[in-house]
């Protein structure tokens, strides 16, 4: 396994750092907090839902505590306990909505033709409940996914990013999403990560029960962000307890995740060998990593690792972890920090190969999809070759890339295997089947 700190920048006189990392700070907040403002309680219940509008029942738990204001349900202050409610969203039909956007409403209350609204909140106070609400709601294919939002999110923004995901994603699996105590503010970043600490025995406690549970056949994680680092201690935890994460936890996808490399390789070897397949997406232009990894000590974020870095490569695949580099995907999200989420391509992996725990390979997205944006360069230089260029800007590492990209090379011939190493430098003569 390779450990990678980035390069330390030169040394300079203390007030010259002060009033660069001052200006790097006002410059990534500004950037942070360039949205247009949406109003806030949308989850008060409407009376009248959509007749053509879909309804999705959700379960959440969380340890926030609660808010005074109903339409908020809960703060971003640490809650004594863990609460859980079943909230119904409505979400407008396909005809009025792009796939991958939260129609947040413009105004309260909502128009649920056409944005998002909610129908229902129901405490759930008992495990009898919890299971009652699991039987009217589980999937078929007895697979449950839970959801674990990132930094920097409000209570009510977590629910309809969730469900959005849930219905654009058309997954064959029970949402329930684990919502952890965030102020919702790009200036509360310490507080918001020791509030994952606060929360991680919650949610180990919480995925052991689903893991007891019969009718529960497979559970897959979906965490985003900071949500990662709640996630990845959450099961060192369990593993750390009982020799190894159950093998019904068997997928975690971990979305632009918010972790220290040098600490995720570290966090993994703890999990031993007994541990869920992991599935990465980065972005090397998620912004909001780049401000993550200036206050955390000027190291690699995993989520903004660059893939043909032959250190990261190596670590990945020693690893055995699945990685899609989405940095050619463009969204509307000016931080790139939510692509998995908006992106339609993205959304569609989740929900018909991922979240069933489908290996995703590089010919499910065609020639050259692990150089990614380089295949561009590539087939410029090949001429014909470039009819076989990726169908979707997605990159991958993953345990047959490198065989079939040897293979492709030898049918495209010597022009195009030195073209292909010309991009990328670490593409080997001969290659083999990674593990």
């Amino acid at each position: 396994m390779v450990s990678r700190q980035s390069k330390v920048p030169e040394r300079k006189n203390p007030a010259a750092r002060f009033r660069q990392s001052r200006a790097l700070a006002l410059g990534a907040v500004l950037v942070l907090s360039a949205c247009t403002s949406a109003p806030e309680g949308v989850l008060r219940p409407i009376d009248t839902p959509a007749a053509e509008a879909t309804q999705l029942s959700i379960m959440v738990a969380t340890t926030r505590a609660p808010s005074d204001n109903p339409g908020e349900l809960y703060s971003g202050e640490r809650g004594s306990q863990v609460d859980f409610n079943e909230l119904v969203v409505s979400i407008p039909p396909d005809s009025v909505r792009k796939v991958g956007e939260v129609q947040w409403p413009k105004k309260l209350p909502p128009d649920p033709a056409r944005e998002f609204a909610t129908l229902s909140v129901s405490p759930v106070d008992s495990v009898e409940q919890v299971r009652a609400w699991y039987d009217r709601n589980k999937a078929a294919s007895g697979r449950l996914l839970l959801f674990v939002h990132g930094f920097n999110n409000r209570y009510e923004k977590a629910v309809y990013r969730f469900a959005q995901i849930a219905h654009d994603s058309k997954t064959d699996a029970t949402p329930v999403m684990f919502t952890w105590p965030s102020r919702g503010s790009v200036f509360e970043y310490p507080y918001d990560k020791e509030s994952t600490n606060y929360s991680r025995s919650a949610l180990e406690v919480m995925l052991a029960a689903a893991v007891r549970e019969d009718d529960i056949r497979d559970i897959t994680i979906l965490a985003h962000s900071m949500g990662t680092w709640l996630t990845i201690e959450s099961l060192r935890q369990m593993a750390i307890r009982n020799g190894g994460v159950p093998p019904k936890i068997a997928n975690v996808i971990l979305a632009a995740p918010d972790l220290d490399i040098d600490v995720f390789r570290q966090q993994l070897a703890d999990m031993g060998p007994n541990r869920p397949k992991f599935t990465v997406f980065v972005s090397r232009d998620d912004r909001a990593l780049t401000l993550s990894r200036r206050i955390s000590g000027n190291v690699d974020r995993l989520g903004q690792i660059d893939i043909t870095d032959p250190a990261y490569r190596e670590l990945l695949e020693n690893e055995g972890i699945t990685v899609l580099d989405l940095s050619a995907l463009q969204v509307g999200d000016r931080l790139n920090h939510s692509k998995f989420a908006e992106s339609p391509e993205v959304v569609k992996l989740l929900g018909q190969r991922l979240i069933d725990g489908q290996t995703v390979t590089d010919q499910d997205l065609g020639l050259g999809a692990e150089l990614g944006t380089t295949a561009l360069s590539v087939s410029n230089t090949v001429g014909s070759a470039a009819g076989l260029a990726i169908s979707a800007p997605i990159a991958i590492i993953d345990p047959g890339t490198r065989s079939t990209l040897d293979a492709q090379s030898r049918r495209l011939g010597k022009q195009l295997g030195n073209s292909m190493r010309g991009v990328v430098p670490n593409l080997p003569e001969s290659t083999e089947t990674l593990r």
